[in-house]
């Protein structure tokens, strides 16, 4: 199968059908290796490009639709900017939230985000987070376009000292720090920034 193909039957399976043909042509402009992860504890995606190597976008193959629509533009961006800044600018600077602005514009529809999805998403975008999980807000509105949300847990809603489950790796929940939540991978005693709001696997809840 040619690159085109693999890319479109990707973006076939993870993205609002409306949006396919769009996101299809963002990497037609400015072609890049496109790969599916599995979920990260620290991040749904992310843009790396080493110097005289085809630049790499990677988005956690379990996001739902509309998250995965916002955090492949998301990196798109990121890639537009490299191509016109390099490494000049600041990683979640003014030059990518201009670019992530007039990327994600075009899809900003009631079709794709019906209301009140729609209204969060544009105050989301008036000054853009280096991660969408920061907005707590828009990550519930996203929540209802989910048909998975109703079975799931949120980081959020367990007690500190609780042990959850994360891809097979148990975690012990700690201190909230603003929109992420300090906790330690319970075999290696190694601390994380988790997003306060990121769905988590099985728990054992701490007694208080």
């Amino acid at each position: 199968m040619l690159q085109a193909e693999k890319i479109l039957e990707v973006l076939n399976g993870h993205l609002p059908h409306q949006t396919v043909e769009y996101c299809f042509q963002l990497w037609q402009h400015n072609p890049f290796d496109f790969r599916l992860r599995k979920r990260r504890i620290s991040k749904a995606g992310d843009f790396s490009c080493k110097h005289g190597n085809t630049p790499v976008i990677t988005v956690n193959h379990d996001l739902s639709p509309h998250e995965f629509l916002i955090t492949y533009v998301h990196e798109v961006a990121h890639l537009h900017v490299h191509r016109q800044h390099g490494f000049r600018t600041e990683p979640h600077g003014e030059e990518w939230k201009k670019s992530f602005q007039n990327l994600l514009a075009p899809v900003m529809m009631e079709h794709i985000f019906p209301e009140p999805v729609l209204s969060g998403l544009k105050m989301h975008m008036i000054n853009p987070k280096a991660s969408t999980y920061s907005d707590s807000n828009l990550m519930q509105l996203l929540r209802t376009l989910d048909p998975r949300a109703k079975r799931v847990v949120l980081l959020s809603e367990l007690p500190e000292g609780s042990v959850f489950d994360f891809q097979g790796r148990w975690f012990k929940k700690g201190k909230l720090k603003r929109t992420r939540v300090l906790c330690m991978e319970i075999k290696s005693r190694r601390q994380y920034l988790v997003p306060a709001d990121v769905p988590i696997g099985s728990a054992q809840l701490t007694l208080l």
